[in-house]
């Protein structure tokens, strides 16, 4: 409508003198409609997980403008360029911009209690007590765990399962939890391990949670491995997960370099008055440099000198002994809240994140890239252990995971669980996406301190 009325001054009506404008608004309206159900932009098993539901949307919509424009051009329709050049970009925008207001509204109803999914898990004691405490780690995911059986548990003998403070009632072993689904109110049934029911069990339970219209979910016992990289391959009625490699090598680097160097020339242009104020606003009121230049580990344990404004006293590295003893961080991180070592205007700095940006100049020195792990400290890096030392396949980066997840407030073991996640699911699409969510957690200071 927005497309007909900026080209043919008229948006489509029943009544509109320009019939053909209209006819062609309503096909490609159908089209591009039609173009997203295929694409399975509407399947539940994609609306609200992650990015693959935008990334749905917006291939089906290019797809769409594709196919019109080739048809234009081996039919030599008449068809007006500016037209196309103002639906596309206006009803992506449109698209994504509806369903990410409809995933806000519907977040903040399972936060309230709303919209959730009743869940009885059953599985071996360990391996469900993984299951339910990810199901109900954030409340957003939309899941209430309403009991849990444990294999070889028996009848049920009024215990309680106590996780994220939560009391969750044990419905006895496999067979007596799954008797008693209609009364616990349970419309899914979460299996964490297969091997206590077998082929022949599992299929049964099929058969029998169908005629019960209760969904049947079953956890593969992998955790943090994005669904960009998990194709499921029958091979002789058997359903195999396939997990692809992560893709962090050959041209998918090539490809992170390209747009590292082009948005952190972009970001350094437009931010250049802002950085000229601060680093007169740092030179005015304290003695010292401007920037504070400190030594990180990059990609494949590369040290390199990393640059931020100063927003401490000078000599403040000489401090940090006499301030162990106050530290707020946990693991191998060092955080306090108020520290007596920054300036007046460093807080003001750090609170908006505009101490962050000379790093941009790292990234144009090939040092660091715009999205990636936090950039370790040497001292961080030799108490890492074999798995933490994944963090060094890429480079660090300006932004991440960690810097939308919290920030400051992340405690050590699941700042490391996010950097490792984002290394093994790194994607061009993953990446704008923190991106966008950067300047909101920045907007809104999360964790900034």
């Amino acid at each position: 409508m927005l497309a007909q009325y900026v080209r043919f001054g008229q948006a489509p009506t029943v009544a509109s003198a320009d019939h053909y404008a209209t006819a062609y608004s309503a096909l490609l309206a159908t089209i591009w409609l039609s173009a997203v159900a295929v694409f399975n932009a509407r399947s539940a098993k994609y609306l609200g997980a992650g990015i693959e539901e935008y990334r749905r949307v917006v291939a089906a919509s290019f797809w769409t403008f594709g196919a019109i424009a080739m048809a234009e051009l081996l039919l030599k329709l008449e068809i007006s360029r500016g037209y196309l050049a103002v639906a596309l970009p206006a009803g992506v925008l449109g698209l994504v911009l509806s369903r990410c207001l409809a995933r806000n509204y519907v977040s903040r109803g399972r936060v309230e209690g709303r919209y959730q999914n009743a869940v009885m898990a059953i599985g071996e004691s360990a391996a469900v007590s993984h299951l339910v405490t990810e199901l109900t780690e954030n409340p957003k995911n939309g899941y209430q765990v309403v009991g849990v059986g444990i294999s070889g548990y028996g009848p049920p003998r009024g215990e309680n399962l106590v996780i994220n403070g939560q009391e969750i009632p044990i419905l006895g072993g496999e067979t007596h939890a799954l008797q008693v689904i209609r009364t616990c109110g349970a419309d899914t049934v979460a299996i964490a391990g297969t091997e206590y029911f077998g082929c022949q069990g599992i299929r049964r339970l099929i058969w029998e949670l169908e005629s019960m219209d209760v969904d049947l979910v079953v956890s593969p016992g992998v955790t943090d491995v994005a669904l960009s990289r998990l194709v499921m391959r029958p091979v002789a009625g058997l359903p195999l997960l396939h997990i692809e490699k992560p893709q962090y090598r050959g041209a998918a680097r090539f490809q992170k370099r390209a747009f590292d160097f082009c948005f952190a020339l972009a970001a350094l242009t437009v931010s250049l008055p802002l950085l000229v104020v601060a680093a007169i606003a740092i030179k005015i009121t304290s003695s010292g440099p401007v920037f504070y230049s400190s030594e990180r580990i990059g990609i494949d344990g590369r040290p390199f000198m990393m640059l931020k404004f100063r927003t401490m006293v000078e000599g403040a590295d000489k401090q940090l002994e006499s301030l162990l003893a106050h530290n707020d961080g946990d693991g191998l991180l060092f955080k306090i809240r108020t520290d007596p070592r920054v300036t007046s205007v460093g807080r003001v700095l750090r609170r908006f994140s505009i101490e962050e940006l000379p790093q941009f100049i790292n990234v144009l020195r090939r040092e660091m890239s715009v999205v990636g792990p936090r950039p370790p400290l040497r001292r961080e890096v030799e108490g890492y252990d074999c798995d933490v030392q994944r963090r060094m396949l890429v480079k660090p980066g300006v932004t991440g995971l960690w810097q939308v997840s919290g920030r400051s407030d992340l405690p050590w073991d699941k700042a490391v669980r996010l950097d490792l996640s984002y290394v093994d699911n790194w994607s061009m699409a993953g990446d704008i996406v923190i991106i966008a969510k950067t300047l909101r957690a920045v907007l809104q200071h999360q964790g900034a301190y």
